[in-house]
């Protein structure tokens, strides 16, 4: 397992291009997002998703979210209505996860078999270096095993996660904190999956136009 370092705020671009290259083929490397650290796999790679579930220990029929680089990019990812839209102008960079309708080209692993994906744009410039430098949005579930507690910080990985990764990109510590707010937004009325950093109250609000 190989340790990548670059400064939070302005990534190394050859520490960055030494990630994309593990990633597109096939690699899983550990990274920095605005909240925490999170596992980075090519969505679009078969193999590489399924090395995701084993390390992790998660279950097949929970699906895998991403973030993107920018609006741009979740838009080649996901379907956005006029709402959904609004919600990412309104919060993104930013904690905010959306559910949103997949286009085709995501592995069905990631999908877990579904149609969904959840989406959203970090304020995380090494996470945002990443998607940007590989062409397309990266994996985000959190890196730790299934049930664990999450990690804020390199050092502070699971052994049993690191051992198995190709490598870490270690940029010093997440804000930690909540995870991202996840809301569904497949339908006419927006629901909410899963509390997180960005209140409940606000994506209400932001949803109706207010």
């Amino acid at each position: 397992m190989l340790t990548l370092t670059t400064l939070p705020d302005a990534p190394d671009p050859a520490v960055i291009d030494a990630a994309v290259r593990m990633l597109r083929a096939g690699g899983v490397v550990a990274y920095p997002t605005d909240t925490l650290y999170g596992l980075a796999v090519d969505p679009r790679l078969d193999a590489a998703a399924g090395r995701l579930f084993d390390i992790k220990g998660r279950a097949e029929g929970q699906a895998i979210p991403l973030v993107a680089a920018d609006l741009h990019q979740a838009l080649a990812a996901g379907v956005f209505s006029p709402r959904a839209l609004r919600l990412a102008r309104t919060f993104w960079p930013g904690p905010l996860t959306l559910v949103v309708r997949a286009h085709p080209g995501l592995s069905p692993y990631v999908l877990a078999g579904g149609t969904t994906i959840g989406i959203r744009v970090p304020a995380h410039p090494v996470a945002r270096a990443l998607a940007a430098r590989l062409g397309g949005p990266i994996t985000a579930t959190s890196a730790n095993p299934s049930g664990r507690p999450p990690a804020a910080a390199a050092g502070a990985l699971d052994p049993g996660v690191t051992a198995a990764l190709d490598a870490v990109l270690d940029a010093g510590p997440a804000p930690g904190g909540l995870p991202s707010t996840l809301v569904d937004v497949t339908s006419a009325d927006v629901r909410l999956l899963r509390a997180g950093a960005v209140a409940w109250e606000r994506v209400l609000r932001s949803a109706a136009g207010d």
